[in-house]
């Protein structure tokens, strides 16, 4: 049992199964990723852009990966997660991926999601862990990721989980921050 006290109510994440992995927060389940989820995953990653007032294609964000889910993820030492409600409401999702151009130890973490009708509830400090203890299952020793200054709620999310910021960059008039946490 991992504790979680971040505010949620539920209070702990708890490993079910190894493999395929399956974590229970209290009415999320968090799961491995299924191609018919696809639409719903789209449609996640969206409206958590659009929040924000991003999208897809806006020079920082981009989808071609989501739609190679198995060979960029699940085929290539990665993970990619899902959070469904015990209705079976697909409402959180988050992603793991050796970190392009560097060493099979080094993972990103991308795609972090939850609905946003749900924030604030714990369910993506679940997530987090899940998928940090998944990167380590994998083995990797250090995990890198990045969001955007517009964004803070997910950087904060980040930073209580130890991750520190690395750089920051301007890509078409948004600010890109680049975050990193070893893994021990």
């Amino acid at each position: 049992m991992i504790p979680l006290d971040r505010g949620a109510r539920a209070g702990a994440l708890l490993r079910r199964r190894t493999e395929p992995p399956l974590w229970e927060f209290g009415d999320l389940l968090i799961r491995r990723y299924h191609p018919a989820e696809l639409d719903t995953v789209l449609t996640l990653h969206r409206d958590g852009l659009a929040q924000v007032g991003l999208q897809p294609g806006d020079g920082i964000y981009y989808e071609y990966d989501l739609f190679q889910m198995e060979d960029l993820y699940l085929r290539e030492g990665g993970e990619f997660l899902v959070g469904v409600l015990d209705i079976g409401e697909l409402v959180a999702m988050g992603g793991l991926r050796r970190f392009p151009g560097h060493s099979a130890k080094v993972g990103e973490l991308v795609r972090l999601r939850v609905r946003p009708d749900l924030q604030r509830r714990g369910y993506g400090s679940a997530l987090v862990m899940a998928l940090e203890e998944r990167a380590r299952e994998l083995g990797y020793l250090m995990l890198r990721g990045d969001t955007t200054a517009y964004q803070q709620p997910a950087l904060e999310l980040y930073r209580g989980f130890g991750w520190r910021e690395t750089r920051r960059e301007v890509i078409n008039g948004i600010v890109n921050i680049h975050i990193e946490k070893p893994l021990g």
